[in-house]
Protein backbone atom coordinates (compact mmCIF):
# COMPACT_ATOMS: atom_id res chain seq x y z
CA UNK A 1 0.00 0.00 0.00
CA UNK A 2 2.81 2.39 0.90
CA UNK A 3 4.55 1.63 -2.41
CA UNK A 4 1.30 2.35 -4.31
CA UNK A 5 0.96 5.68 -2.53
CA UNK A 6 4.57 6.56 -3.36
CA UNK A 7 4.09 5.71 -7.04
CA UNK A 8 0.90 7.79 -7.18
CA UNK A 9 2.71 10.69 -5.56
CA UNK A 10 5.56 10.49 -8.07
CA UNK A 11 3.11 10.48 -10.99
CA UNK A 12 1.23 13.38 -9.42
CA UNK A 13 4.39 15.45 -9.13
CA UNK A 14 5.51 14.55 -12.68
CA UNK A 15 2.17 15.61 -14.15
CA UNK A 16 2.29 18.87 -12.21
CA UNK A 17 5.78 19.45 -13.57
CA UNK A 18 4.67 18.83 -17.18
CA UNK A 19 1.75 21.23 -16.78
CA UNK A 20 4.15 23.82 -15.42
CA UNK A 21 6.48 23.39 -18.42
CA UNK A 22 3.62 24.34 -20.75
CA UNK A 23 2.66 27.22 -18.46
CA UNK A 24 6.21 28.53 -18.33
CA UNK A 25 6.57 28.33 -22.10
CA UNK A 26 3.31 30.22 -22.72
CA UNK A 27 4.12 32.78 -20.03
CA UNK A 28 7.60 33.39 -21.43
CA UNK A 29 6.43 34.02 -25.01
CA UNK A 30 3.50 36.25 -24.08
CA UNK A 31 4.75 37.93 -20.89
CA UNK A 32 1.67 36.91 -18.85
CA UNK A 33 3.36 34.66 -16.32
CA UNK A 34 1.74 31.27 -17.01
CA UNK A 35 -1.10 31.48 -14.49
CA UNK A 36 -3.60 31.12 -17.32
CA UNK A 37 -2.62 27.44 -17.60
CA UNK A 38 -1.81 26.64 -13.99
CA UNK A 39 -4.90 27.88 -12.17
CA UNK A 40 -7.65 26.27 -14.29
CA UNK A 41 -5.75 22.94 -14.57
CA UNK A 42 -5.20 22.75 -10.82
CA UNK A 43 -8.84 23.50 -10.13
CA UNK A 44 -10.44 21.31 -12.83
CA UNK A 45 -8.13 18.28 -12.97
CA UNK A 46 -6.54 18.24 -9.51
CA UNK A 47 -9.47 19.53 -7.43
CA UNK A 48 -7.27 22.19 -5.83
CA UNK A 49 -9.16 25.03 -4.09
CA UNK A 50 -9.02 28.36 -5.90
CA UNK A 51 -6.98 30.16 -3.26
CA UNK A 52 -4.39 27.31 -3.10
CA UNK A 53 -4.15 27.31 -6.91
CA UNK A 54 -3.48 31.05 -6.77
CA UNK A 55 -0.71 30.47 -4.21
CA UNK A 56 0.95 27.82 -6.42
CA UNK A 57 0.58 30.05 -9.48
CA UNK A 58 2.31 32.96 -7.76
CA UNK A 59 5.33 30.79 -6.87
CA UNK A 60 5.46 29.49 -10.44
CA UNK A 61 5.37 33.05 -11.76
CA UNK A 62 8.41 33.87 -9.62
CA UNK A 63 10.34 30.96 -11.20
CA UNK A 64 9.15 31.95 -14.67
CA UNK A 65 10.20 35.57 -14.23
CA UNK A 66 13.61 34.69 -12.78
CA UNK A 67 14.39 32.51 -15.80
CA UNK A 68 13.09 34.65 -18.64
CA UNK A 69 14.04 37.90 -16.94
CA UNK A 70 17.73 37.05 -16.99
CA UNK A 71 17.56 35.67 -20.55
CA UNK A 72 15.86 38.77 -21.96
CA UNK A 73 18.31 41.05 -20.15
CA UNK A 74 21.10 39.10 -21.85
CA UNK A 75 19.39 39.67 -25.21
CA UNK A 76 19.01 43.42 -24.43
CA UNK A 77 15.22 43.25 -24.76
CA UNK A 78 14.30 44.13 -21.17
CA UNK A 79 14.18 47.83 -20.26
CA UNK A 80 15.18 47.75 -16.59
CA UNK A 81 14.77 51.49 -16.09
CA UNK A 82 11.14 51.50 -17.25
CA UNK A 83 10.36 48.23 -15.45
CA UNK A 84 11.64 49.40 -12.06
CA UNK A 85 9.85 52.73 -12.42
CA UNK A 86 6.50 51.04 -13.08
CA UNK A 87 6.95 48.70 -10.11
CA UNK A 88 6.23 51.78 -7.99
CA UNK A 89 2.60 51.21 -8.95
CA UNK A 90 2.40 47.41 -9.28
CA UNK A 91 3.84 46.42 -5.89
CA UNK A 92 1.32 48.36 -3.75
CA UNK A 93 -1.44 47.09 -6.01
CA UNK A 94 -0.30 43.47 -5.51
CA UNK A 95 -0.22 43.81 -1.73
CA UNK A 96 -3.72 45.29 -1.68
CA UNK A 97 -4.99 42.70 -4.18
CA UNK A 98 -3.64 39.69 -2.27
CA UNK A 99 -5.13 41.01 0.96
CA UNK A 100 -8.51 41.48 -0.75
CA UNK A 101 -8.37 37.92 -2.11
CA UNK A 102 -7.91 36.43 1.34
CA UNK A 103 -10.86 38.46 2.65
CA UNK A 104 -13.13 37.79 -0.35
CA UNK A 105 -12.43 34.06 -0.49
CA UNK A 106 -13.29 33.73 3.17
CA UNK A 107 -16.47 35.74 2.53
CA UNK A 108 -17.44 33.89 -0.67
CA UNK A 109 -17.54 37.06 -2.81
CA UNK A 110 -14.73 36.41 -5.28
CA UNK A 111 -16.84 35.02 -8.15
CA UNK A 112 -18.35 38.38 -9.20
CA UNK A 113 -14.87 39.88 -9.42
CA UNK A 114 -13.68 36.96 -11.56
CA UNK A 115 -16.51 37.58 -14.05
CA UNK A 116 -15.77 41.33 -14.13
CA UNK A 117 -12.11 40.66 -14.90
CA UNK A 118 -13.06 38.25 -17.68
CA UNK A 119 -15.31 40.84 -19.32
CA UNK A 120 -12.55 43.44 -19.13
CA UNK A 121 -10.06 41.12 -20.81
CA UNK A 122 -12.53 40.28 -23.58
CA UNK A 123 -12.79 44.01 -24.35
CA UNK A 124 -8.99 44.36 -24.35
CA UNK A 125 -8.52 41.34 -26.63
CA UNK A 126 -11.20 42.40 -29.14
CA UNK A 127 -9.83 45.95 -29.32
CA UNK A 128 -6.36 44.52 -29.87
CA UNK A 129 -7.52 42.41 -32.81
CA UNK A 130 -9.37 45.33 -34.40
CA UNK A 131 -6.61 47.88 -33.94
CA UNK A 132 -3.86 48.03 -36.56
CA UNK A 133 -0.60 48.50 -34.73
CA UNK A 134 2.85 48.48 -36.36
CA UNK A 135 5.60 46.32 -34.84
CA UNK A 136 7.45 49.46 -33.81
CA UNK A 137 6.84 53.23 -33.73
CA UNK A 138 8.83 55.64 -35.90
CA UNK A 139 7.52 58.92 -34.47
CA UNK A 140 7.97 59.52 -30.74
CA UNK A 141 6.13 61.88 -28.40
CA UNK A 142 7.70 61.33 -24.96
CA UNK A 143 6.21 63.25 -22.05
CA UNK A 144 8.26 65.36 -19.64
CA UNK A 145 8.81 62.52 -17.14
CA UNK A 146 9.94 60.15 -19.89
CA UNK A 147 12.50 62.66 -21.16
CA UNK A 148 13.72 63.48 -17.67
CA UNK A 149 14.20 59.82 -16.64
CA UNK A 150 15.61 58.71 -20.00
CA UNK A 151 12.89 56.20 -20.93
CA UNK A 152 14.30 55.30 -24.32
CA UNK A 153 16.49 52.62 -25.79
CA UNK A 154 17.45 50.39 -28.70
CA UNK A 155 17.44 46.67 -29.35
CA UNK A 156 18.46 44.53 -32.29
CA UNK A 157 15.47 42.74 -33.84
CA UNK A 158 16.76 39.34 -34.97
CA UNK A 159 13.74 38.79 -37.21
CA UNK A 160 13.93 42.15 -38.99
CA UNK A 161 17.71 42.18 -39.03
CA UNK A 162 18.23 45.77 -37.87
CA UNK A 163 18.12 47.80 -34.62
CA UNK A 164 14.85 49.31 -33.35
CA UNK A 165 14.75 52.58 -31.41
CA UNK A 166 11.95 53.46 -28.98
CA UNK A 167 10.97 56.24 -26.58
CA UNK A 168 8.25 55.89 -23.94
CA UNK A 169 5.25 58.21 -23.64
CA UNK A 170 2.05 58.49 -21.56
CA UNK A 171 3.76 57.52 -18.30
CA UNK A 172 0.79 58.71 -16.19
CA UNK A 173 -1.59 56.37 -18.02
CA UNK A 174 0.91 53.53 -17.74
CA UNK A 175 1.21 54.01 -13.96
CA UNK A 176 -2.57 53.81 -13.57
CA UNK A 177 -2.79 50.62 -15.64
CA UNK A 178 0.14 49.15 -13.73
CA UNK A 179 -1.56 49.73 -10.37
CA UNK A 180 -4.54 47.81 -11.73
CA UNK A 181 -2.16 45.12 -13.00
CA UNK A 182 -0.67 44.75 -9.54
CA UNK A 183 -4.14 44.55 -8.02
CA UNK A 184 -5.14 41.82 -10.48
CA UNK A 185 -1.88 39.95 -9.88
CA UNK A 186 -2.39 39.91 -6.14
CA UNK A 187 -6.04 38.90 -6.39
CA UNK A 188 -5.91 36.21 -9.07
CA UNK A 189 -2.31 35.01 -9.18
CA UNK A 190 -2.14 35.25 -12.98
CA UNK A 191 0.92 37.47 -13.13
CA UNK A 192 -1.17 40.31 -14.59
CA UNK A 193 1.20 40.30 -17.54
CA UNK A 194 -1.90 40.80 -19.67
CA UNK A 195 -2.33 44.32 -18.32
CA UNK A 196 1.41 44.92 -18.03
CA UNK A 197 2.01 44.19 -21.71
CA UNK A 198 -1.05 46.30 -22.54
CA UNK A 199 0.40 49.25 -20.59
CA UNK A 200 3.90 48.88 -22.01
CA UNK A 201 2.74 48.33 -25.57
CA UNK A 202 -0.35 50.51 -25.89
CA UNK A 203 0.27 53.32 -23.38
CA UNK A 204 4.06 53.69 -23.49
CA UNK A 205 4.25 52.72 -27.21
CA UNK A 206 7.12 50.29 -26.68
CA UNK A 207 7.84 47.57 -29.28
CA UNK A 208 5.94 44.36 -28.48
CA UNK A 209 9.13 42.35 -27.87
CA UNK A 210 10.42 44.94 -25.40
CA UNK A 211 6.97 45.00 -23.76
CA UNK A 212 6.91 41.21 -23.40
CA UNK A 213 10.47 41.01 -22.06
CA UNK A 214 9.99 43.89 -19.59
CA UNK A 215 6.68 42.38 -18.45
CA UNK A 216 8.43 39.06 -17.72
CA UNK A 217 10.91 40.92 -15.55
CA UNK A 218 8.19 42.87 -13.73
CA UNK A 219 5.81 40.01 -12.96
CA UNK A 220 8.36 38.41 -10.66
CA UNK A 221 8.67 41.52 -8.50
CA UNK A 222 4.90 41.97 -8.43
CA UNK A 223 4.24 38.31 -7.67
CA UNK A 224 6.75 38.41 -4.82
CA UNK A 225 4.72 41.16 -3.14
CA UNK A 226 1.50 39.15 -3.38
CA UNK A 227 3.18 35.85 -2.45
CA UNK A 228 4.17 37.21 0.93
CA UNK A 229 0.54 37.86 1.85
CA UNK A 230 -0.63 34.43 0.62
CA UNK A 231 2.26 32.70 2.40
CA UNK A 232 1.42 34.34 5.71
CA UNK A 233 -2.24 33.37 5.27
CA UNK A 234 -1.22 29.72 4.76
CA UNK A 235 -2.36 29.38 1.13
CA UNK A 236 0.98 28.30 -0.43
CA UNK A 237 1.22 24.49 -0.58
CA UNK A 238 4.87 23.51 -1.11
CA UNK A 239 3.97 20.02 -2.44
CA UNK A 240 2.09 21.65 -5.32
CA UNK A 241 4.17 24.79 -5.78
CA UNK A 242 7.63 23.14 -5.87
CA UNK A 243 7.22 20.84 -8.92
CA UNK A 244 5.33 23.57 -10.76
CA UNK A 245 8.13 26.05 -10.12
CA UNK A 246 10.71 23.58 -11.49
CA UNK A 247 8.63 22.83 -14.59
CA UNK A 248 7.89 26.50 -15.20
CA UNK A 249 11.61 27.27 -15.13
CA UNK A 250 12.27 24.74 -17.91
CA UNK A 251 9.35 25.98 -20.02
CA UNK A 252 10.29 29.62 -19.54
CA UNK A 253 13.87 28.94 -20.61
CA UNK A 254 12.64 27.32 -23.83
CA UNK A 255 10.34 30.25 -24.53
CA UNK A 256 13.08 32.79 -23.92
CA UNK A 257 15.22 31.11 -26.58
CA UNK A 258 12.40 31.28 -29.13
CA UNK A 259 11.11 34.85 -28.66
CA UNK A 260 14.01 36.92 -30.12
CA UNK A 261 13.69 35.31 -33.57
CA UNK A 262 9.89 35.52 -33.84
CA UNK A 263 8.05 38.09 -35.91
CA UNK A 264 6.45 40.84 -33.82
CA UNK A 265 3.08 40.11 -35.43
CA UNK A 266 3.35 36.49 -34.31
CA UNK A 267 4.05 37.55 -30.73
CA UNK A 268 1.10 39.98 -30.80
CA UNK A 269 -1.39 37.45 -32.16
CA UNK A 270 -0.26 34.85 -29.64
CA UNK A 271 -0.62 37.40 -26.85
CA UNK A 272 -4.15 38.40 -27.88
CA UNK A 273 -5.26 34.78 -28.27
CA UNK A 274 -3.98 34.01 -24.79
CA UNK A 275 -5.81 37.06 -23.43
CA UNK A 276 -9.06 35.91 -25.03
CA UNK A 277 -8.62 32.38 -23.71
CA UNK A 278 -7.94 33.71 -20.24
CA UNK A 279 -11.04 35.92 -20.39
CA UNK A 280 -13.34 33.05 -21.42
CA UNK A 281 -11.89 30.78 -18.73
CA UNK A 282 -12.42 33.44 -16.05
CA UNK A 283 -16.04 34.10 -17.09
CA UNK A 284 -16.89 30.39 -17.19
CA UNK A 285 -15.28 29.84 -13.80
CA UNK A 286 -17.09 32.82 -12.32
CA UNK A 287 -20.50 31.82 -13.68
CA UNK A 288 -19.97 28.21 -12.62
CA UNK A 289 -19.27 29.20 -9.04
CA UNK A 290 -16.59 27.94 -6.65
Amino acid sequence: MERRVLVDLVWYLLILGLVAIVAGFVGSLTGIGGGIVIIPVLIIFFNVPLIVAIGASVITILANSATTGSAYIRDHLTDLRIGMFLEIATVPGAIIGATLTVVLVQGGLAQALVIALGVLLVIIAISGFLRHHPPFVTEFHPDARSRRLGFRGDYHDAHLGHPIHYEAENTNSALGIMFGAGLVSGMFGIGSGVLKVFALDDALKLPIKVSTATSNFMIGVTACAGAGILLMAGYVNALIAAPMAIGATAGAFAGSLLLPGLASRTVRIAFLLVVLGLAIELIVRGVGGP
